[in-house]
């Protein structure tokens, strides 16, 4: 049995830790949804394998010869995969900084603190790679067995991924703090996460508008220019690929590399991790302290001080920004498609209307969530000389003001093209986000803000049919932009998935 701090005793207890959280968040605290959950996450899993055939058919059989072709596109992957992977890593270790509430405890301890916070790295970045490899296993699976087991080496080269990810991740957190300081490097470390989570995936399309006329990240990285442009097949750049394709003096290259980082960061870094820690978390406690010290009061109405008081709360939400700004990044290859289409006819205008509707359901669907079901004082507002009715409106006028915020500018442009696709894209928004709160009203549940990342796991039903609303809304949207009778029959159907989750939510 280990020693109590010593290597392996901090290991088991991060360990157990992040089994716990994860436990927490897949079954919202119900032990007793273990087996769902295991049932729902195979099923999900055998879903992927149908969908990465047709994706990775194609490709299956280059692992033998890769030519230039082959190697650009999965060096493009392998990027987007990163970028995604470093986002990730980036909020783990600012939530690290600013949310774990042990960290007074730890550094008064008689144990090692930079053995704990070399442990803590070790422990994020494995939760990060069990992720990646959890989401990767079933392209993999499916080219292992069209193209033969060389493939199958591409599962060391999203761990030796996780690795570099996880380790660019600790640098440039730990550089912001002692660039920016602990107050400013929250707001800047979530911002960076979404930027970085989505500057591959964005690049890429905006890249296919530009060259195609089209969405697809595919066409542009097998594009004959990008290949033309890109490096030597013999170049460096193209090991992890290589290395993907079963080549082994490059997968070891790519394994030893990838842990010669992350090493070189737990080194580096592990050791300063308990003053930044320290940092926030005053910091975050002075933050407290100066607003429950504020006293000012204006003269408005109930329903405007409401109003008021969502909006502040979702302007001080310390986690809102990573989770939604992404979602908002995620308009910029719309908003490109749109302005490089403009004067060109309604072919743009017609993609780009569904696009805009399915991201003012699901962005409406988060902040509903925030401001229904995470009330942090339901009591506070129980007592106040209000009806519920007016809480609720308040709350609905609220987040239907943030998206109307976001979408605005794409509504104005769209009316200066034409005002029968404008009519449908506010209309579009407004039902979808108008379902998507109605919804998160149905399945309200009493829930604290810092949960937001774990809502879609206190009822799957409510996180379900919110997704088949956003896209039964987006498909009307699309058919009523082309002018189809049909667009009848896609809103018939959105309404009756509102009705179902009417039905099956749970009894007030």
């Amino acid at each position: 049995m280990s020693q109590p701090g010593s290597l392996a005793w901090f290991a088991r207890h991060e360990s157990r830790l992040a089994w716990r959280d994860w436990l927490s968040m897949m079954t919202a605290g119900r032990r007793r949804r273990l087996s769902t959950v295991v049932i729902v996450l195979a099923a999900f899993l055998a879903f992927l394998h149908l969908v990465a055939y047709p994706i990775v058919k194609d490709y299956a059989h280059v692992a033998r010869a890769p030519d230039k072709t082959a190697l650009v596109v999965i060096t493009g992957m392998l990027a987007l995969s990163w970028s995604l992977m470093a986002s990730q890593a980036m909020e783990s270790v600012t939530r690290v900084f600013y949310s774990r509430a042990d960290l007074d405890l730890i550094l008064s301890s008689p144990a090692a603190a930079p053995t704990l916070f070399a442990v803590r790295i070790a422990t994020m970045t494995l939760a990060t790679a069990l992720m990646s490899l959890l989401l990767a296993s079933p392209f993999i699976n499916v080219l292992a067995v069209l193209g033969g087991a060389r493939w199958l080496a591409a599962y060391a080269v999203v761990v030796a991924i996780s690795f570099n990810a996880m380790a660019f991740a600790v640098a440039v957190t730990i550089a912001l703090f002692m660039v920016l300081g602990p107050k400013r490097t929250r707001l800047v470390a979530q911002v960076m996460a979404a930027v970085i989570g989505a500057a591959c995936v964005i690049g890429l399309q905006l890249a296919a508008i530009q060259s195609l006329g089209s969405l697809s990240r595919t066409e542009i990285l097998s594009s004959s220019a990008l290949v033309a442009w890109a490096p030597a097949s013999d170049s460096l750049l193209y090991w992890p690929a290589r290395a993907t394709t079963g080549d082994l003096t490059a997968l070891a290259g790519v394994l030893g590399a990838g842990v010669l980082l992350l090493g070189a960061a737990i080194a580096l870094f592990a050791p300063r991790f308990g003053d930044c820690a320290l940092a926030a978390g005053g910091v975050a406690q002075a933050a407290k302290r100066r607003l429950s010290t504020s006293n000012g009061f204006r003269q408005a109405t109930p329903r405007h001080a409401l109003r008021l008081k969502e909006w502040l709360l979702l302007k001080r939400d310390p986690w809102l920004m990573s989770q939604s700004l992404m979602q908002i990044l995620y308009l910029v290859p719309p908003a490109y498609l749109l302005w490089r289409g403009w004067g060109e006819g309604a072919g743009a205008v017609v993609v780009l209307v569904p696009v805009l509707v399915m991201a003012a359901g699901q962005l409406a669907g988060g902040l509903a969530w925030l401001a229904i079901s995470g009330e942090d004082a339901p009591e506070l507002v129980a007592t106040a000389p209000v009806t519920a009715a007016e809480v609720l409106r308040a709350k609905v006028e609220a987040v239907m003001g943030a998206i109307a915020l976001v979408f605005l500018p794409f509504v104005a442009a769209i009316l200066l093209m034409s005002l029968w696709h404008a009519a449908v894209t506010v209309a579009g928004i407004v039902a979808a986000s108008a379902a998507a709160i109605a919804i998160q009203h149905f399945f309200r549940s009493q829930a604290r803000r810092s949960q937001f990342r774990r809502r879609q796991t206190s009822s799957r039903a409510a996180t379900f049919t919110e997704a088949f609303s956003s896209i039964a809304w987006a498909g009307t949207a699309a058919l009523a932009a082309a002018g189809t009778w049909l667009a009848v029959i896609g809103g018939l159907f959105a309404l009756a998935v509102l009705l179902v989750a009417r039905l099956i939510s749970p009894k007030p």
